[in-house]
């Protein structure tokens, strides 16, 4: 895939950091206010992926996105080099063992998945 085409930059949504940090506020308040009946419920758990190159931000984006939810109801994992461990198992045990528990948010840092589906050139 030629990628010398594509834009490098995205349009800004947002004319101002004071319009940007009032947009963030109001995007928080909706996961905050549904993570306390998620987990009283203890019926489903909720995967949130961060795909991304190195580099390209997403430590950032899961402090911005993730910013109005408390820490006690999440489990982030972050998957870089396989350890020994993992290397006994097949390929996709590691996220499978890191799935969140039900009334949890779980949040992946990078999967390998775009291993899994997307051939190496």
């Amino acid at each position: 895939m030629d990628l010398t085409r594509r834009p490098t930059i995205g349009e800004p949504i947002c004319d101002s950091k004071k319009e940007y940090k009032k947009r963030l506020r109001a995007h928080v308040a909706k996961p905050s206010s549904l993570q306390r009946p998620h987990y009283a419920s203890d019926h489903r758990a909720l995967l949130v992926i961060f795909q991304g190159m190195d580099a390209a931000g997403k430590d950032g984006a899961i402090r911005h996105v993730m910013s109005g939810v408390s820490p006690q109801g999440c489990q982030v994992f972050s998957f870089k080099q396989p350890t020994a461990e993992e290397l006994r198992h097949d390929f996709v045990w590691r996220t499978t063992s890191s799935l969140p528990e039900r009334g949890r948010i779980g949040i992946f840092n990078r999967s390998y998945y775009e291993d899994v589906l997307v051939p190496r050139v």
